[in-house]
């Protein structure tokens, strides 16, 4: 029976995810800001076969919480075999460049509230040896673009993190996953045209708990994206920056 442990549940994709583990029998505990939403998850997940699902509030920019939130979730459980950190925002990009306010309120929600959740978890994670620590990053950490740079400038940041714990956490037990989505069809992208290369949250749910499964290092989901970051991160510079994206 695995324990896990979600962080931004009610987004789309956590929310797939997590009836994925509950149809398996696990035990779930949940966190994040909206206590009516988590209530109703529970309620949904323990019909869809959670042996037991517990659940709190928190909002990962109150620094203050963090420490007791973990707590809690590691008292509940017992020990923690997956952590899934699903938190985040689409910031807009024009607000972002209008008020340096937003820009550093949407880059601490993105980066640095999720290394500050990270760094208690990976302690104790590593001082038991084992399970995984599975962050959901996205494509757009890996080459700033003009209609998403300050998104796309904390997940970079996010992932580089990510990159150093999984070496300093190799050989200790503890695997370090890198979730990196394309186009995904939630409620936060609600407002965008969708199109060929969009994918549901279920799909990329699916692809998460496959990658926890086999101990990746690195998930892009779909798999295709790999292939579309690469080339586009092979783009010469001079040529990136006159390309509208």
């Amino acid at each position: 029976m695995q324990r896990i442990l979600i962080i931004g549940a009610t987004s789309a994709i956590a929310e797939a995810v997590a009836r994925i583990y509950a149809s398996e029998g696990a035990r779930i505990y949940l966190l994040a800001r909206n206590a009516q939403r988590l209530a109703a998850m529970a309620t949904d997940l323990a019909v869809r076969g959670a042996v037991d699902v517990q659940h709190a509030q928190l909002d990962v920019n109150e620094d203050t919480a963090i420490d007791g939130a973990v707590d809690a979730a590691w008292t509940a459980l017992g020990e923690v075999d997956v952590v899934l950190m699903a938190h985040g925002t689409l910031p807009d990009q024009l607000a972002c460049d209008s008020s340096r306010h937003i820009a550093i309120r949407e880059f601490s929600t993105n980066a640095t509230a999720t290394i500050g959740l990270i760094i208690p978890i990976a302690a104790r994670m590593e001082a038991s040896g084992r399970g995984t620590i599975a962050v959901i990053s996205s494509v757009a950490g890996d080459r700033g673009r003009a209609s998403n740079y300050l998104y796309g400038a904390a997940k970079a940041a996010t992932s580089t993190y990510l990159s150093g714990l999984r070496q300093r956490l190799n050989g200790k037990g503890v695997n370090v996953l890198t979730i990196k989505p394309g186009f995904v069809d939630t409620p936060m992208t609600a407002s965008f045209r969708k199109g060929a290369l969009w994918a549901s949250p279920s799909q990329v749910a699916q692809n998460i708990v496959t990658a926890i499964a086999r101990r990746k290092s690195v998930a892009y989901t779909p798999a295709f994206w790999a292939l579309i970051m690469w080339v586009i991160r092979s783009i010469p510079e001079f040529v990136f920056r006159r390309i509208k994206l």
